[in-house]
């Protein structure tokens, strides 16, 4: 895998935004709120104005204009060189095309699974499906209402990428739940946590 001078996903969605036209790094903020693309790329003003001292350092980004008037202090404009632009695209293309291992929590937790009794283990993957639940019925809601809206559906695409995870990880989590309830998983699980000579768990 090659390697960024900037690799924060906010950089990308930034340069992004840039190629449409040069923006102040609040609009672009903006953009990324209005738009909803929040919900994938976790940000605030102080990491975004780090992006942004990122990117023009790098020289993917160079200073537009400097905008000046008596009701608000001087805004920076910011524009995407062509070495952004070919950066933008370079890094798009490696992670459409490249799968990459990532490590959420719930997979850790996964891989650990067995630390946790049985029945307190079940207990927290069905807290985790009702909460899930809730995240479906939010993203299908505003699918809803986009086609109420006709929002072309490329601009929608990870919130449906989303929905087919959330999907697939609620039908394993019953796959689990059940598996976890039965009479072979108990005993094996009776047998390991005997032969560790433990406590009471906390």
């Amino acid at each position: 895998m090659s390697s960024r001078k900037v690799s924060n996903p906010l950089a990308l969605a930034v340069m992004a935004w840039l190629l449409t036209g040069p923006m102040h790094p609040y609009e672009l903020g903006k953009r990324l709120k209005d738009t909803g693309k929040d919900r994938n790329i976790k940000y605030n003003r102080g990491s975004l104005y780090m992006v942004v001292e990122q990117l023009l350092k790098a020289g993917y980004i160079v200073e537009h204009e400097t905008l000046r008037d008596t009701s608000r202090p001087e805004r920076t404009v910011y524009a995407l060189t062509t070495l952004g632009r070919h950066e933008l695209y370079a890094w798009m293309r490696e992670w459409t095309a490249t799968p990459q291992h990532e490590y959420p929590q719930f997979g850790v937790a996964l891989s650990l699974l067995s630390v946790m009794e049985p029945s307190e283990a079940v207990e927290l993957l069905l807290q985790r499906q009702t909460a899930m639940q809730a995240q479906i019925e939010t993203i299908e809601s505003m699918f809803d209402q986009a086609r109420r809206d006709n929002v072309p559906w490329i601009f929608l695409i990870e919130e449906d990428y989303r929905l087919v995870l959330l999907k697939a990880e609620y039908g394993f989590i019953s796959e689990l739940a059940e598996s976890l309830n039965r009479a072979d998983y108990l005993e094996t699980w009776q047998t390991w946590k005997a032969s560790l000579g433990q406590g009471q768990d906390p």
